[in-house]
C-alpha cells in the first residue's frame, strides 16, 4: 500500500485532488477541523483562500467566480451547506455553476451510533430534497470519488457533493 493512502483522510490526499481539478479558490468558512487542510492551502501560490461570513454566501461568491473563469471549490460543514439552500437555488443551479461541495459531517459516524449532534440526520435528505447528487468519502482509499464528483459538475453543470466522513480524524493529521 502506498504510504500516502491512509485508513483515514489526510488532508495531502485532499489538495492533491483539488489541484488535479485546477481549483483556483477555496470558498469556505473556517472551523477547527480543517486546521490541517488550511495550513497546506495557505503555502500552496496556486489556491486563493476565500473565507465567507455565512456558508450562504459561498454559493454567490463561488458562482462570481466560476463566472470570471475561475475552478472554486466550497468547502463547509454540513449545517452550513443546509444554509445554503436558496443559495444554491438561486446561484449555482440558475446558472448553471458546476461547483463542487467539499462537506465536513458534523454529526456523523460511520457505525449509524446515535450522537448528541443531529447535523448529519438531515444531510443527505436535503442533497435529495435538492437533487444534488453526492459521494462520501472515509478515507484516503476514497479519494478517487473527489474526482467522480469533479467530473460530474463540469458535465452536468450542477453543485455536486462530497460528503467527508472522516471530519474529525483525516483533517487533524
Amino acid at each position: 500500500m502506498n504510504d500516502m493512502l491512509r485508513a483515514h483522510l489526510s488532508p495531502e490526499v485532499i489538495l492533491q485532488q483539488l489541484k488535479r481539478h485546477n481549483v483556483t479558490h477555496v470558498v469556505w468558512l473556517p472551523d477547527s477541523e480543517t486546521n490541517w487542510l488550511y495550513l497546506l492551502m495557505k503555502e500552496d501560490p496556486t489556491l486563493t483562500l476565500v473565507p465567507v461570513a455565512r456558508e450562504g454566501l459561498a454559493c454567490s461568491v463561488a458562482a462570481g467566480l466560476a463566472v470570471g473563469g475561475k475552478v472554486p471549490v466550497i468547502l463547509v460543514q454540513n449545517t452550513g451547506l443546509m444554509e445554503s439552500g436558496d443559495s444554491m437555488r438561486g446561484w449555482l443551479f440558475g446558472l448553471e455553476i458546476p461547483v463542487v461541495f467539499m462537506v465536513g459531517m458534523r454529526g456523523w459516524n460511520r457505525h449509524g451510533a446515535p450522537t448528541a449532534d443531529t447535523a448529519s440526520v438531515y444531510t443527505e435528505p436535503f442533497l435529495n430534497a435538492f437533487r444534488v447528487n453526492y459521494y462520501l468519502v472515509e478515507s484516503d482509499l476514497d479519494a478517487e470519488r473527489i474526482n467522480v464528483a469533479f467530473e460530474e459538475a463540469k458535465r452536468t453543470k450542477r453543485p455536486v457533493a462530497v460528503l467527508v466522513g472522516d471530519e474529525y480524524h483525516g483533517f487533524n493529521k
